[in-house]
């Protein structure tokens, strides 16, 4: 019965194959192996995942790993829907070792975690001391995601720019959080730079996304752009 239902979503996913997308994807995604990749579109796999009973998300999620991509983004579909907090850090805490990608590690974004930040914080920290790559890119985004509004705390500042790991994925999420921070938080963000805390690769690379943003007045553009690691 269990297999029977992995079964007939497969068999979903690859009723909408297109090979010009799962092409697309590959060059995206260049770290998972092209044979694990469908080529579905996302609003196409939402429409999958919506025709999905409660029951049988249950059981889909409980068969790890998956093989395929496709399977993976309705992983974090299903997580990110899932309502009882507590169901949805053990579902995470199966499911991140097994995140292989930077597009799937992004798509999830549990609804839940709006309910109670002091719980979510918690968990942020425990994340962000994984080995697992993927696990704390997600730690990094839902600190962007939820901490840097009403929530944020510049401690939570250095707690990304401490981060010392060399994966690419981990590092352009760092670069990420502050190019965001400095729309956000400009005030408090600035002396993150002033003072060159960051490694010369995530210091720059924050300066160029936030020179790129829309949300940065073009003042504060040119004094970053003056910043830069020579």
């Amino acid at each position: 019965m269990e297999n029977d239902i992995v079964k007939t979503i497969q068999r979903q996913i690859f009723e909408n194959k297109d090979i010009e997308y799962k092409n697309f994807q590959s060059k995206l995604i260049p770290n998972i192996e092209k044979d694990c990749i469908i080529g579905v579109r996302t609003p196409i796999l939402r429409k999958i995942a919506k025709s999905v009973s409660t029951d049988e998300r249950k059981t889909f999620m409980s068969k790890l790993p998956h093989k395929y991509f496709e399977e993976n983004q309705l992983q974090a579909f299903f997580i990110s829907d899932i309502k009882d907090e507590k169901e949805c850090y053990i579902r995470l805490g199966e499911f991140l070792p097994y995140v292989n990608n930077w597009a799937t590690c992004d798509q999830m974004c549990p609804k839940v975690f709006k309910k109670n930040k002091e719980n979510l914080i918690e968990y942020i920290k425990i994340w962000l001391d994984s080995k697992e790559e993927y696990t704390v890119r997600f730690a990094i985004k839902m600190l962007m995601t939820f901490f840097l509004d009403s929530n944020f705390n510049k401690e939570y500042l250095y707690w990304i720019a401490q981060i010392d790991r060399e994966e690419y994925y981990i590092k352009m999420m760092q670069a990420w959080y502050f190019a965001t921070a400095l729309a956000k938080q400009y005030e408090k963000t600035i002396c993150i730079f002033e003072e060159q805390v960051l490694d010369d690769w995530v210091h720059n690379k924050s300066i160029q996304k936030a020179i790129e943003s829309r949300r940065i007045a073009r003042d504060i553009k040119e004094y970053l752009k003056k910043l830069k690691v020579r």
